[in-house]
C-alpha cells in the first residue's frame, strides 16, 4: 500500500509539474505575441491576425472532426452565422459588439444542437455530404432575406457615428482580440483533450458501438461536441464580420474556408492539440510566402504541398513524430507503407 501511495504521489507530482511547465509556455507565447505586436507594420498585424484565426477555427474543427471523428465539410456555416449574426443586430438592433460576440457563439451553438440531433446519426461520407448541404443551404437563405441580411449586396457593420456602439479596433485591436481567441479555443482544446468527456468523444472515434456499450451517451456526447465547435467557430465568425466591415454571403459561406480548416488539422495531426496550432500556423505561413514570392502559381505550388504532405504523413506531423519516437524509426517510406492509402 506504501508502495501504491508513492506511485500515485509521484504520477501527481509529474502531473503537477507538466501543468506549470504548459502555464510557462502560454505565458511566454503570450508575451511574445505582445512584444511582436508593436514591432509589426498593420499590413503584417493582419497577416499574423490570419494566422491566429485559423489556429481558433483548426482547433474547433479539431473537436467535431479530429476526437469524435465526424467530418463536418460544412464547418463554414456556423462561421457564416456568427458572422451575420454579428452584422445584424449591430446594424438592425444597435448590439455592441461585445454584447454580440458571445450572443453569436450561443446563437452558433444552438443551431448546431438543433441540426446535430438527426445530421450526427449519420456517419462517414453521409455526414460529411449532409453538413456541405446545411452549408450551401444556409448561404441561399441568407442571399433570399435581403431585407434582414442585405441579400447579395451584402451588408456593412457600424464602426462609427452614432449607430456605431463599438469603435473599429483597428489592427493591432483585432490583433489582440484574434490572439485572445486562438488561446481561448487552445485552451478549450486542451481540456477537452484531458477529461472524461474527451475521452469518451475518443471512445466514439475508435468504436461507436463498443462506447455506447460501456455506458457512453454517445448521441448526447456528438451533440454536445459539435455545439461546442460551433459556439468557437461563430465567435470568430463575428470577429472576422467586425474587422471586415461589409461582408457577403459567398465569403461567409466559402466551402474554402472549412478546406483549409481541414487541412490544417490533418497535416497538423489530428485529435492532438499541437497538431492543428502547427497545421494553421505552418499552412498559413507557407501560403503568405508562396502568394508573396509566386504570384501566378502559389495556389499549384500549395496544392502540391499538401498532397505531398498527406501522402508522405497521412497521420498529421504530431503523430507522425510520437510514433517515430516510440519505434525508434523515422523512415517516410514505412510510413507510406503502414498508412498506405
Amino acid at each position: 500500500m506504501t508502495t501504491m501511495n508513492k506511485g500515485i504521489q509521484g504520477l501527481k507530482g509529474k502531473g503537477s509539474q507538466r501543468t506549470m511547465l504548459e502555464g510557462a509556455l502560454v505565458l511566454i507565447v503570450i508575451a511574445l505575441a505582445l512584444v511582436i505586436r508593436t514591432k509589426l507594420p498593420g499590413g503584417e498585424l493582419r497577416a499574423v491576425s490570419t494566422i491566429f484565426m485559423f489556429i481558433a477555427l483548426s482547433q474547433a474543427w479539431n473537436i467535431i472532426g479530429g476526437f469524435t471523428g465526424y467530418a463536418s465539410f460544412g464547418q463554414v456555416v456556423f462561421f457564416g452565422m456568427g458572422g451575420y449574426f454579428t452584422a445584424v443586430v449591430m446594424l438592425k438592433f444597435h448590439f455592441s459588439f461585445w454584447l454580440a460576440l458571445p450572443l453569436a457563439g450561443v446563437f452558433a451553438a444552438v443551431f448546431a444542437a438543433l441540426i446535430g440531433q438527426p445530421l450526427l446519426k449519420l456517419k462517414g461520407h453521409y455526414f460529411a455530404i449532409a453538413t456541405l448541404g446545411v452549408a450551401e443551404g444556409m448561404r441561399e437563405v441568407v442571399i433570399n432575406l435581403p431585407d434582414l441580411t442585405g441579400g447579395g449586396a451584402g451588408i456593412s457593420v457600424p464602426i462609427a457615428g452614432t449607430f456605431a456602439k463599438t469603435q473599429y479596433l483597428g489592427d493591432a485591436g483585432f490583433y489582440l482580440l484574434f490572439l485572445g481567441l486562438a488561446l481561448f479555443a487552445v485552451g478549450i482544446g486542451t481540456l477537452v483533450s484531458r477529461n472524461k468527456f474527451g475521452y469518451g468523444l475518443r471512445a466514439i472515434h475508435q468504436n461507436e458501438d463498443a462506447a455506447a456499450a460501456v455506458g457512453i451517451n454517445t448521441v448526447r456526447s456528438k451533440v454536445m461536441a459539435y455545439s461546442l465547435s460551433a459556439f468557437i467557430t461563430g465567435v470568430v465568425g463575428a470577429s472576422y464580420v467586425f474587422q471586415q466591415v461589409t461582408i457577403f454571403p459567398e465569403r461567409l459561406f466559402d466551402v474554402e474556408i472549412t478546406v483549409l480548416m481541414i487541412m490544417m488539422v490533418v497535416i497538423g495531426g489530428s485529435g492532438t492539440v499541437v497538431g492543428p496550432l502547427l497545421g494553421a500556423i505552418g499552412l498559413q505561413f507557407i501560403s503568405e510566402y508562396l502568394r508573396e514570392h509566386f504570384t501566378n502559381v502559389h495556389t499549384f505550388i500549395l496544392a502540391a504541398i499538401i498532397i505531398l504532405a498527406v501522402i508522405l504523413i497521412p497521420q498529421g506531423a504530431v503523430n507522425y513524430f510520437r510514433e517515430g519516437r516510440r519505434t525508434k524509426d523515422y523512415s517516410l517510406l514505412a510510413n507510406i507503407r503502414r498508412y498506405r492509402l
